[in-house]
């Protein structure tokens, strides 16, 4: 009786256990290389993504930079301008009075 138990599970592991086991393994085996392949496009299109988003990202800084963020500070700036050119108008027109009065003294012999 115990030959009997013997064979049957020993022909029970040699036909159905073993090729049984080794599809298990094959098949681990493909879907672990599949989910790698898999891994590897997800990260080449992440970073192809991550590429297009930082670009994106530094256009529209730019853009804000140009658009938003001047036009507070270009009316100061020309505000500024102004103040500063009117200054150098109001030199100008001081110096060039003096000099008009110096020439006129100098025209009359220094008596005026």
């Amino acid at each position: 009786m115990t030959d009997t138990t013997g064979l049957d599970l020993a022909w029970w592991i040699t036909a159905i256990d073993l090729p049984a086991l080794g599809g298990l393994f094959w098949l681990i085996l493909k879907v672990r290389k599949d989910a790698d392949a898999a891994l590897e496009r997800a990260r080449a299109g992440i970073d192809a993504t991550s590429v297009q988003m930082r670009e994106a990202l530094a256009a529209y800084k730019l853009e804000v930079a140009k658009t938003y963020a001047s036009l507070g500070t270009l009316r100061e700036v020309e505000q500024r301008l102004t103040d500063h050119l009117l200054r150098i108008e109001a030199k100008l027109d001081g110096a060039r009075a003096a000099a008009t009065r110096a020439t006129a003294t100098r025209a009359t012999g220094g008596a005026a």
